[in-house]
């Protein structure tokens, strides 16, 4: 079975007030809302990343560089933190910073249908859950959509929505989603995806 991966659709990506807006993401609002809930009604878990900043973190700065460091965006308990309604989750168990042992990690995902990453930094994969959950899951496909598109496929069979997707700047999403035709992603839109499930 597929894994529906929501990459980082928080309001101060997505909107255009947003803290750190990507160009076009408001856009995309109605073909990720269509995406979760066909998911949703299809039983298909739900693994959704998030920013979770506080001041003090390092990729935090008042003179961000736009590589490694950025200003205050996503930060904790703030409106920009909140996920957008269209891709909001209504029962997850969030992951934070705390690593599990993997029997106990297990135990927690058993039959949850949304799961929640948190992060500090712009990979997901600096969760300590995020790596072992996959493992875990060992899902057939990573129905993969949200902002911030330059993550990394980690090996596995990725489907990348187009319609569902945008990235901060255009010359690293260039760059990703070059690398990833060579991996074999699968380029499809929300209703590509959606008629399979």
């Amino acid at each position: 079975m597929p894994v529906l991966w929501d990459v980082d659709t928080q309001v101060d990506f997505m909107l255009p007030e947003g803290k750190l807006y990507a160009p076009g993401a408001e856009q995309t609002r109605a073909a990720m809302g269509r995406l979760v809930d066909a998911a949703r009604q299809a039983g298909i878990v739900h693994v959704a990343s998030v920013d979770d900043h506080e001041l003090t973190d390092p990729e935090i700065s008042p003179e961000p560089d736009f590589e490694n460091t950025y200003p205050p965006h996503c930060l904790r308990g703030t409106r920009g933190a909140l996920k957008i309604p269209e891709t909001e989750q209504l029962d997850a168990l969030p992951l934070g910073s705390t690593p599990y042992p993997p029997g106990l990690l297990r135990e927690l995902v058993r039959d949850r249908r949304e799961i929640l990453l948190l992060k500090k930094s712009h990979s997901v994969f600096t969760n300590p859950s995020a790596e072992p959950l996959l493992q875990i899951l060992d899902p057939a496909e990573i129905v993969l959509f949200g902002v911030a598109t330059d993550v990394c496929d980690r090996g596995r069979r990725v489907a990348f929505v187009e319609d569902a997707a945008r990235g901060l700047s255009e010359t690293r999403v260039a760059e990703c989603t070059r690398l990833w035709r060579e991996r074999g992603v699968r380029f499809a839109t929300v209703a590509d995806v959606t008629s399979n499930w």
